[in-house]
């Protein structure tokens, strides 16, 4: 799979929701998630190593939201190895007040999966 291919069907499961089967098709089993710096004031990890435990990251934060109001992924731009795209969402986490959270996803593809996937917001 391409570069561009991996995009394209990452921004069709990713505009129905189906991380789950992102990571399932798309991810080596050693990928490495990189969050910003800031994601520990969140009771995030900085890193994750392995596609099982980016998958559990990833449920886990899914979990923290009460309502999804909207959600938005941008297309995916691409150069080389590596695709982008924006992802916007309005949600009320729990216990929290309604929010934006906007971010840009880099994703870094190496013989036809993802071996990294770094996010900034």
């Amino acid at each position: 799979m391409t570069t561009q291919e991996a995009a394209a069907r990452y921004y069709e499961l990713a505009s129905q929701r189906k991380f789950i089967e992102i990571q399932d098709t798309l991810y080596h089993g050693d990928v490495v998630c990189q969050e910003p710096d800031k994601a520990t004031s969140m009771g995030m990890p900085i890193f994750t190593n392995g596609l099982e435990a980016v998958k559990a990251k990833g449920i886990a934060r899914r979990a923290t939201i009460e309502t999804m109001h909207a959600y938005n992924v941008g297309e995916p731009i691409v150069a080389g190895e590596f695709f982008s795209v924006v992802l916007k969402q309005e949600v009320t986490l729990k216990g929290k007040p309604r929010m934006a959270l906007e971010e840009i996803g880099v994703f870094h593809v190496k013989d036809g999966k993802i071996v990294k996937e770094q996010f900034f917001y």
